[in-house]
């Protein structure tokens, strides 16, 4: 039983010259599947999370890199598009800390596979959850 819980427990490790950094790729894999459902799952919150970082990139820009007015104007709706990007991009990192320890905490407990599993399973619930809710909007 061993042999076959080594055989699915693979770690990858990074040398970088005076450090050793061993990741768990089961672990790592879960957080992304539990990020995923919890993303899906929460979406009002992950589109407000996306319109906060936008006002903050937006403000951010306006207040401390332009010191004319007339090039802020001129560089707004292409600024503007490129803080909306990387907002949605970094709107993940908060859902991957989540769903990584989401993923932990239910392997400590339960155990490899049912961490897969139910991250699985959730995933499946928080698509399904999505798709009705945003055809409610629609029809609304």
């Amino acid at each position: 039983m061993d042999n076959v819980n080594n055989l699915f427990h693979m770690t990858f490790t990074i040398n970088f010259w005076p450090f050793q950094l061993e990741i768990d790729t089961v672990l790592l894999l879960g957080g992304a599947i539990w990020a995923l459902a919890l993303y899906l799952g929460l979406s009002p919150l992950s589109n407000w999370v996306v319109i906060q970082l936008s006002r903050w990139f937006n403000f951010a820009e306006e207040r401390f890199l332009y010191t004319s007015k007339e090039e802020l104007d001129r560089t707004r709706q292409a600024r503007e598009s490129q803080n909306e990007f990387l907002a949605s991009l970094l709107s993940i990192l908060p859902f991957l800390v989540v769903g990584l320890l989401s993923e932990y905490g239910i392997e400590s407990s339960l155990g490899q596979s049912w961490a897969i599993s139910t991250g699985i399973m959730f995933c499946l619930g928080s698509a399904v959850y999505e798709l009705g809710r945003r055809t409610s909007e629609m029809s609304d």
